[in-house]
Parts: structure tokens; C-alpha cells; sequence
């Protein structure tokens, strides 16, 4: 795990890192990081031309819905930067529909391997566009390579390691520090921080009031960071209300507890949020925006949660939430959610589209919000 948390950070970095494979080594670099002569530079260390390889979404925001989980594009040496962006995250899908450039890249598509699901799974862990350039490390080169390797100056990864760490270190999580923090609506209440091992992502559990940790079911609410409506109450969402109300819903139950996690936008990170909120403006929804740069609908885990439960001695739960996945997400950790109480922010005109597209494509239950709004538009 400590080589995976390092390459994490080369990557984020703009470093190639070296993925191995049995015998094999790959080197792999971000797009993020990339230069106007990071293909033919890469070619030059590896002995081979590099490839692109993209996620499952992203082919399927490209026209190329049967391409499998992930696939490889050929790339000439030439390749520069914009290229790179183009087919990486540059395209809207009507752009990529008829153009013959990429229509040749498709017949072209290659077999993939380990290492590039490793290096696609290491992209999204370190919140960077899931689109990776790879290139097999030839006999020829190989010994610069291993030099390269045993100066410090690159590092290197097992694919297996590599593949796993989207799991975030379950079963690791760190109890750092506390702290009571008194809040608007609800006076009594202690932040605990905890840390996962690659040091990239802290989590806090809001403890409002005495939840108990008996037979009792605790409220709960599991909220995701938004930093855009949580903190400067963005009307694009409803994040800033809800986590507001949670706060106030919680006390006015007794107490209970509220985990505030480190995965903004979905688990995308926020520098792919706004990009997100840019493909939205072309008129794109949530979802559609986020498969253009390469995600799914959802890329957050919440094993991390389970394991902040596990570690506050709480088993049984009363989910705040309208969000079903984070109800199947809980029990197949081991949580019992025993009741699911719906909690609404307010509907305007900036948050409309988005909130429609979580509730008719990713079955959030939000029935009542949308009635609400019909009811009031009505008028007497």
C-alpha cells in the first residue's frame, strides 16, 4: 500500500510512474500532467509508442458504448497535449459523433491489461480525469528503466496493489484528533477526524448530542463534501440546505451522528466538478457531464463510512437520506438501516435540472419535492 500512496502523488504531480506486472513494466503518466512532448518523450524512455487508455464512460460519451470496461487508442509519437485533451476529456458528444479522426482510432482499438486497469483505478484515486497514457517498457530500454527505478528518480507499482486502491485502505482509517464544537443547531456536539492511509482524504463524524451505541437505531446522515454549497451556498444543489437541515433533524431526535466525507462531486474531486459544471452550462445534465470526463454516474464508496461506524460502536442506524444506493451501501457493510427518513433541500431554478436527473436516472426519491413545487406553482 505505501508504493500506491506514493505513486498517487507522483501522478498528481505530472511523474510518470512505472506499473509492474509479473515480468513486464509499463510506464504511465496522467493526462493532467502531461506536456506538448510527453508522447514522444514517454517513447523515448520505453522504447515504444505510448497508448491512451480511457474508461468504459468516456468511450460510451465518444460513440464506442461496446468497447468493454476500459480500452487502449493507439497514439502516434507526434501526439501532443491538445490531442491528448480531446480524446481524454475535450470532446462533448455531439463533437465526437462523425469525426474521422477518432473514427479511425476505434478500429484501432487494442487489447487491454493489468496494468491498464491499474493505472485507470490509480487516476481516479488520485481524483485526476480517469484517461491514463501507458507504454510498455521494451527489452532495449529496460536496464534505463531499472536504473531510473533504483536512483528514486521513478517508482514503481504492482498492478494488483495498484488495482485495489480505489478501496481507500477499509479497514485503516486513522482516529487523529477531536474537538466539541458548538453549532447553530445543536449545541453539543464533537468533531472527530479521521484519516485515511495515503493521507489524501480526511473524514469527521459530527457526534450531535448522546447517540448511544445500543440497540437503539442512530440517526444518521452520511453527507458528502461539497465545498461549493456547503460552504458558499451554491443554488446549482440542494448539498447546503440538506446538510443544514441534517444537522437540525438529527437534534431535534435526540442526537445522533452526521459523517462528513471527503468525496465532492460523487467522488470525482472538485477540479472535476467544475469541469462538470462547464459541460452542464452546454447543456448537459449531472450525469451526462460526468461520463463526458470519463466517470460513472457515482464513483463514491462507502466503506469508510462503515469503518467511522464501526470505530463509533454503532450497528444500527435511522438513515437520513433519499439517496437508495446509500441504504445498500450500509447493509452490505454490515449496517442495519432500520428506518430511511427523507431529508429535502429547496427546488429553484438553478438546481432544477440537476435534481431531475438524480431522481429520473439515478432513482433518488425525491417524489415529494417535485410535488411540492406543482402544488405551489398551482396557486389557490
Amino acid at each position: 500500500m505505501h508504493q500506491v500512496e506514493r505513486a498517487i502523488f507522483d501522478l498528481r504531480r505530472g511523474l510518470p510512474v512505472v506499473i509492474t506486472d509479473g515480468d513486464t513494466r509499463v510506464l504511465v503518466q496522467a493526462i493532467e500532467g502531461a506536456g506538448e512532448d510527453t508522447v514522444s518523450r514517454l517513447a523515448s524512455h520505453a522504447g515504444n509508442t505510448p497508448s491512451l487508455v480511457l474508461s468504459r464512460h468516456r468511450l460510451a460519451a465518444l460513440g464506442e458504448p461496446e468497447a468493454g470496461h476500459l480500452a487502449r487508442l493507439p497514439l502516434t509519437e507526434g501526439a501532443g497535449r491538445q490531442r491528448l485533451v480531446d480524446l481524454a476529456f475535450g470532446f462533448t458528444p455531439e463533437v465526437a459523433v462523425g469525426c474521422d479522426e477518432l473514427a479511425g482510432w476505434r478500429r484501432s482499438l487494442e487489447p487491454t491489461q493489468a496494468a491498464d486497469r491499474a493505472a485507470l483505478a490509480l487516476m481516479r484515486r488520485a481524483l485526476l480525469i480517469p484517461a491514463a497514457l501507458v507504454v510498455r517498457v521494451s527489452e532495449a530500454q529496460r536496464p534505463a528503466v531499472e536504473a531510473r527505478l533504483e536512483d528514486g528518480a521513478w517508482l514503481a507499482v504492482r498492478a494488483d496493489q495498484a488495482e485495489h486502491c480505489l478501496e481507500g485502505g477499509i479497514g485503516m482509517l486513522k482516529r487523529v484528533s477531536e474537538a466539541r464544537i458548538p453549532l447553530a443547531d445543536a449545541f453539543d456536539c464533537r468533531f472527530i477526524l479521521f484519516r485515511e492511509p495515503d493521507g489524501l482524504r480526511e473524514h469527521v463524524a459530527v457526534v450531535i448530542g448522546d447517540p448511544g451505541n445500543g440497540d437503539a437505531a442512530v440517526p444518521l446522515r452520511l453527507h458528502s463534501a461539497c465545498l461549493t454549497g456547503d460552504l458558499f451556498g451554491s443554488l446549482r444543489c440542494d448539498c447546503g440546505e440538506q446538510l443544514r437541515n441534517a444537522v437540525a433533524d438529527i437534534q431535534a431526535l435526540g442526537g445522533g451522528v452526521l459523517l462528513y466525507l471527503a468525496q465532492e462531486g460523487r467522488g470525482i474531486g472538485l477540479a472535476n466538478k467544475l469541469r462538470a459544471y462547464t459541460l452542464q452550462d452546454s447543456g448537459l445534465d449531472t450525469l451526462d457531464a460526468d461520463q463526458v470526463l470519463g466517470f460513472g454516474e457515482d464513483e463514491r464508496h462507502y466503506g469508510v463510512a462503515v469503518d467511522i461506524l464501526d470505530a463509533l460502536g454503532i450497528r444500527r442506524v435511522q438513515l437520513l437520506t433519499n439517496n437508495p444506493g446509500k441504504v445498500s451501501a450500509l447493509a452490505e457493510g454490515g449496517i442495519e438501516v432500520v428506518e430511511r427518513q427523507a431529508l429535502y433541500g429547496s427546488l429553484n431554478d438553478h438546481n432544477r435540472r440537476y435534481l431531475s436527473a438524480k431522481s429520473e436516472r439515478a432513482g433518488h426519491l425525491l417524489d415529494a419535492v417535485f410535488s411540492a413545487d406543482q402544488d405551489s406553482n398551482a396557486g389557490p
